[in-house]
């Protein structure tokens, strides 16, 4: 498989939007069964083969943690798998990592690292700890399983002490539209429909909000496309299985004709394969970087305060040419 960094356009969506919410959780995944499919693939014998994709973006939020010059006393990473970032970070950065997943499995096959850890089976909904406890937190590739996202930000909020910050991963809303689009249109025209294969992700356009939601400030959002190369669609779908992604909303459907995988196999191919006979598939990365509220950090200046005016900015290009022209005869 080749793994590349692209920026495309998507044609099929599937978003989650929370920006209508008017309290309430939604209630869009079954998580007891998200939790047996991880917990399956992680106890496969070799279960390290489909870590690519997790690797990658692990060490992506591992980077942004070496971002910041300090060096942070407890973390918490939410929805760990095997430790992907964890393996990625040293001792003289992190001092000591707290590490939840709901897979007990995940928790037991977790990669080594230098850095003293505690393991806690937890669902990222629900995370067991005291308000004002961690340092840093720390999620890659799990809150997109989440049913009650706003919720579950408002929890590491809490478990963060003042000034601590919180960094994390998501699949985003465009993630695998190539399957998608594939599959419906092979629905369309072998059964006259077509169902939810796909689950919905977040849009990035929601992201900025429900962290401000949550009250966290300094806020940072961006996004990575990472295409992955792959024979044939039913090694993508393959591939998901392994990683223990498979589709686990409640509006699913269980089984797929053969006639329809063979149809949205050679719609993929037709529509998006490569020159070698690869076909793609892009997974939209949504980094996001908050920070706990602390007298310490930098606020905005009052209204009112500046002295400057925006009307002064189209003298900018005569300032500096009067500047120049001083500097010239002295």
């Amino acid at each position: 498989m080749n793994m590349s960094v692209k920026i495309l356009r998507c044609v099929s969506r599937g978003w989650r939007c929370f920006s209508s919410m008017q309290g309430g959780a939604m209630n869009v995944f079954d998580r007891n069964m998200k939790r047996k499919q991880k917990e399956w693939a992680s106890s496969l014998l070799d279960s390290d083969k489909y870590d690519y994709l997790r690797d990658e973006v692990a060490s992506r939020v591992a980077d942004r943690v070496y971002d910041i010059s300090r060096t942070f006393p407890l973390a918490l990473d939410v929805g760990c798998g095997k430790s992907h970032i964890a393996e990625h970070l040293s001792k003289e950065v992190v001092e000591r990592l707290f590490l939840t997943d709901a897979s007990d499995s995940s928790l037991r096959n977790r990669r080594e690292c230098e850095i003293p850890t505690h393991c806690v089976v937890a669902d990222e909904e629900f995370l067991p700890f005291q308000e004002n406890t961690f340092d840093l937190v720390l999620s890659s590739l799990s809150l997109h399983w989440v049913n009650d996202l706003p919720g579950a930000l408002r929890q590491i909020h809490h478990v963060l002490k003042p000034d601590g910050v919180f960094i994390g991963a998501m699949v985003g809303g465009e993630t695998l539209y190539e399957l998608r689009c594939s599959l419906q249109l092979a629905e369309l025209e072998r059964e006259g429909g077509f169902a939810p294969h796909i689950s919905p992700y977040t849009a990035v356009t929601d992201l900025g909000n429900l962290l401000g939601q949550a009250r966290f400030n300094m806020l940072t959002v961006d996004i990575d496309e990472v295409q992955v190369h792959y024979p044939g669609m039913l090694e993508v779908m393959s591939d998901l299985q392994g990683m223990g992604e498979s589709n686990c909303a409640w509006n699913r459907k269980s089984l797929l004709q053969r006639d329809t995988i063979l149809a949205a196999a050679a719609i993929y191919k037709e529509m998006y394969g490569s020159e070698d006979g690869s076909v793609p598939a892009t997974f939209q990365i949504l980094y996001m970087i908050g920070w706990k509220p602390h007298d310490s950090q930098a606020k905005p200046a009052k209204r009112g305060t500046a002295n400057v005016s925006f009307a002064d900015l189209s003298k900018i290009d005569k300032l500096q040419t009067d500047h120049q022209n001083t500097n010239d005869k002295s």
